[in-house]
């Protein structure tokens, strides 16, 4: 039977998506984004394995976000997120005229979307007491 989902199983999740989500682009210019796109533009066999890698990273991320929340899910978390970085900004907390802060809070808004869609089934579980069809195995 599969470890019980907790704040460690949350943790994980969130980790996973900061890393591919801030690997793939971030604002500091260290990503495979810039170092992909530096002079020289040659193609080399350890940028072709980063590049397949973050690309599993998403295509695994994204799916079951999809799966979990739907296409509308997605849409209310995005929403959710992103107002509380509005009430960030509204409240001062954040400082207003930086884009580059607000860059690096919309990559955030991108990474608690994800870590939402992936941690969504198990924390509805705990929630209805119901599985998802993929989970019937673990009962």
């Amino acid at each position: 039977m599969a470890r019980r989902f907790g704040w460690d199983s949350l943790g994980w999740r969130f980790a996973l998506a900061l890393a591919v989500v801030f690997a793939s682009y971030n604002p500091s210019g260290w990503s495979f984004w810039h170092w992909a796109a530096a002079e020289p533009l040659s193609p080399t066999p350890l940028k072709g394995i980063a590049g397949v890698v973050l690309l599993i990273g998403w295509v695994v991320l994204l799916r079951a976000t999809l799966r979990s929340l739907g296409g509308f899910g997605i849409l209310l978390a995005a929403a959710l997120f992103g107002c509380v970085v509005w009430g960030l900004l509204h409240w001062g907390v954040v400082p207003r005229g930086s884009t580059e802060v607000i860059r690096w809070l919309a990559q955030l808004v991108v990474v608690a979307v994800l870590t939402a869609g992936v941690s969504w089934s198990h924390v509805r579980r705990r929630i209805s007491g119901q599985y998802d069809m993929d989970d019937v195995d673990e009962a």
